[in-house]
């Protein structure tokens, strides 16, 4: 308390223009993070934060943050200004008064939505000015929350997402032995969860106002969190980023009880590495018992390094506090304890496994050594064709030049010249020279050869002889023989060669032995992409046959070819980003490359009822199209781009079932000019499209586990044949999976058929 009082006794003066109802002309610029959070500490007193919803979120500056959130993918540049765009659907200042005095009526702000048959129940949509409000609550919950939540919450957080968590089990956890997953059984929250984070929120925000709209957004269904589904952190329309803030507030409890029994076995740890505490040769190490844990949202991985028992232990206490304290519906026949180096295990999407790091980091197989071999001797052979070349050429020249000079000597006639080429002359033959020399002493055989004659069995080498001759010649040849050793004697160089290849020897055997040791005391984490669902997935949509051969798929043949390209594209692309951390980033790469570009140009050829061979000539393998300009223009990875993809260090990419699961067919309709629908875009020359979602074309029901793929997640199947004005910009962006269905008003016409 005493660090917030610190910081809201130093907040700066700039903040007045914000607190104020009325936008001023010099401030219709979005709040910056330092600004928003400035802002926010302000009402921070006696422990708690007090009235945000009416101080804070009910400011013009901060709505139009939210604004400017929800925008920041749809707007398009060169639009007219952010507040331009929002005073042309809603006023600011008349949903400021609603907000400060208590007016905002939720249910009139939403759109129900119903689907025939709907295993999912209905759906609930917000309209712009509710999101704007959602979005402003998130923002200011998440700046007194964020730094509050543990170091392994992940999801809902800046640069804490699925490939965050993967990373941090990729490069911290060691020598898993047990671990176990909790599963919950599919459960919405309901009346007594709500209470709850009610309760929970109180602990922190004095605010009574901003609780009652917490608990009317649940009531209408727009606020809906639901465990054990697999549609969180999707971009699907039914999520609400207020959820994934008041998830982890939710959990945060149970997050510092893991955090505490971290902590504690640390503690009891004798070191934090592993040492060699027995003698030398006996070889005995010691590795300290350690708890590991990450949470992206509803899932819940938690690793040991003990025995078994201790994770039973930690599996029962931990199950205990989610059922009573949490009041969850957990699944115990799932959430069941498995061995680390036996079994995969399935978390945020991949499959987990530990393996010694030979397996990680694969020494060269015999192929590759013959391969690498016959690389260093076509290297050889290069450089003395080259070498040669060289000689020849400077063979050439250097005749060149002396006739030159000659012809030249004989034109003087014994006159002088007006210029002078000797120093050139001499400067080229001295560099020629030095190089021969060079390249003739680093031949170690040649040496060896030419130092042997020059050396051995020479008479002028006995005492006897040397005594009959002048000391002038004795000392002409003691010089020479001193030059022959310095520079021919090959005995130093051998020696050098043989220290080198000794040194390589050496540090070859030291690094197996490495390698050897760390395989037998150390495990490390696998992350694969599970490449069997993935073929299920590439069967289910239809960009294979019965066999795993690409095949085309038929209702995109509605679609501009630009267009189905760029369906291929987008899907192509999230895949590769999702899975770009997996070990077996090439099977996924395979996959991209074969099945479904050549699904693509299959698609393309029966469309236009052609054959394969002449869609490759059109659009050629990278599936080329050209503009109205001429200019050619790439959406699928070319064949290139594929090979040269690896890790790219990101921090939670949407998984690619927003994209699968969903395709907007252009409609031949004559429609009056109709603003897009995408957040806060000002285009009205748009397009209808009609949604059409794979559930639907299949007729399968998603919660079928044997028909459906494990883990996919779905579009709410309400929104299925209706119609989305699109303006081209923002089609392309949905095509190539830049925004999603949740960027997307979608309440404007969701009654539309």
């Amino acid at each position: 308390m005493v660090t917030y009082l610190h910081i809201t006794r130093r907040i700066p003066k700039l903040l007045k223009p914000y607190t104020t109802l009325q936008l001023p002309q010099a401030q219709q610029q979005p709040l910056t993070t330092h600004q928003l959070k400035s802002l926010v500490l302000s009402h921070f007193s006696h422990g708690k934060f007090n009235n945000i919803l009416q101080n804070v979120v009910a400011l013009p500056a901060v709505l139009l943050t939210a604004c400017h959130n929800l925008s920041a993918s749809a707007r398009l540049p060169g639009s007219r200004p952010l507040l331009d765009s929002v005073s042309a659907r809603f006023s600011l200042e008349s949903m400021c008064r609603e907000i400060r005095e208590n007016r905002f009526d939720v249910a009139a702000s939403c759109v129900v939505l119903t689907g025939t048959g709907s295993p999912l129940g209905q759906l609930v949509l917000p309209n712009l000015k509710l999101k704007v409000l959602v979005e402003a609550v998130r923002m200011v919950l998440e700046v007194v929350y964020d730094e509050r939540f543990v170091t392994f919450c992940y999801g809902g957080r800046v640069g804490m997402g699925r490939h965050t968590a993967v990373r941090y089990l990729k490069n911290s956890v060691e020598n898993p032995s047990w671990w176990f997953r909790v599963r919950f059984n599919r459960h919405r929250f309901g009346n007594e969860h709500v209470e709850r984070l009610c309760s929970v929120i109180q602990r922190k925000l004095n605010d009574v106002v901003l609780i009652g709209l917490i608990k009317r957004l649940f009531e209408c269904e727009v606020l809906v969190i639901e465990l054990g589904g697999n549609w969180i952190g999707r971009g699907f329309p039914q999520e609400c980023g207020l959820c994934s803030v008041l998830m982890n507030v939710y959990f945060d409890e149970f997050d510092r009880e893991i955090q505490e029994i971290r902590l504690r076995e640390n503690r009891e740890s004798r070191e934090m590495e592993p040492k060699l505490v027995g003698s030398s040769d006996g070889g005995v190490y010691y590795k300290p018992v350690k708890v590991y844990a990450v949470r992206y949202f509803d899932e819940i991985l938690l690793v040991t390094s003990g025995k078994r028992m201790m994770a039973m232990e930690l599996k029962n206490s931990l199950l205990r506090s989610l059922e009573v304290d949490l009041c969850l519906d957990v699944d115990k026949v799932n959430t069941a304890i498995h061995s680390a180096t036996e079994e995969k295990i399935e978390f945020v999407g991949m499959e987990l496994q530990a393996v010694p790091p030979s397996v990680l980091r694969p020494p060269m197989t015999e192929k590759a050594i013959r391969a690498r071999k016959k690389y260093l001797r076509q290297k050889e052979v290069r450089a003395m064709e080259l070498r040669n070349a060289r000689q020849r050429n400077r063979r050439i020249l250097g005749l060149k030049i002396f006739k030159h000079v000659y012809k030249k000597t004989k034109q003087s006639d014994g006159f002088k010249f007006d210029f002078s080429i000797e120093n050139e002359v001499r400067e080229i033959f001295k560099s020629w020279a030095d190089e021969v020399v060079q390249e003739f002493l680093d031949n170690i055989d040649e040496c060896q050869e030419w130092h042997r004659r020059l050396s051995g069995g020479d008479f002028l080498s006995l005492a006897h002889i040397r005594n009959q001759l002048p000391p002038e010649l004795i000392d002409a040849y003691d010089n020479f023989q001193e030059q022959v050793d310095k520079y021919l004697n090959p005995v130093k160089a051998r020696k050098a060669i043989e220290e080198e290849a000794e040194r390589i020897r050496e540090e070859e055997e030291e690094r197996y032995a490495k390698g050897t040791l760390e395989d037998l005391t150390r495990l490390c984490m696998k992350v694969e992409a599970p490449i069997m669902l993935i073929r299920k997935a590439v069967k289910l949509v239809g960009f294979t046959n019965h066999m795993g051969r690409p095949r085309p798929i038929e209702f995109l043949f509605a679609l501009e070819d630009t267009d189905i390209i760029k369906w291929y594209a987008g899907i192509a692309r999230r895949w590769l980003d999702f899975y770009c951390c997996c070990h077996n980033f090439k099977a996924v790469k395979t996959i991209v490359s074969y099945h479904l570009r050549f699904s693509c140009i299959l698609t393309l050829a029966e469309k236009h009822e052609s054959t394969k061979h002449e869609a490759i000539k059109n659009f050629s393998k990278d599936l080329k199209v050209y503009d109205l300009d001429g200019n050619d223009e790439v959406y699928f990875p070319t064949e290139r781009e594929v090979k040269m993809m690896g890790d790219r260090n990101l921090s939670d990419p949407k998984p690619v079932d927003g994209a699968l699961t969903l395709a907007v067919i252009r409609l031949a309709s004559d429609e009056p000019p109709t603003p897009c629908i995408a957040h806060f875009c000002d285009n009205t020359t748009t397009v209808f499209y009609r949604v059409r979602l794979l559930q639907k074309c299949l007729n399968i029901n998603p919660l079928d586990k044997e028909k459906w793929v494990q883990g996919m997640g779905t579009i709410h199947e309400s929104l299925d044949q209706k119609c989305l004005p699109l303006c081209a910009d923002h089609i392309h962006d949905l095509y190539m999976g830049r925004i999603n269905l949740q960027d997307i008003d979608c309440a404007s016409f969701a009654d539309v058929d």
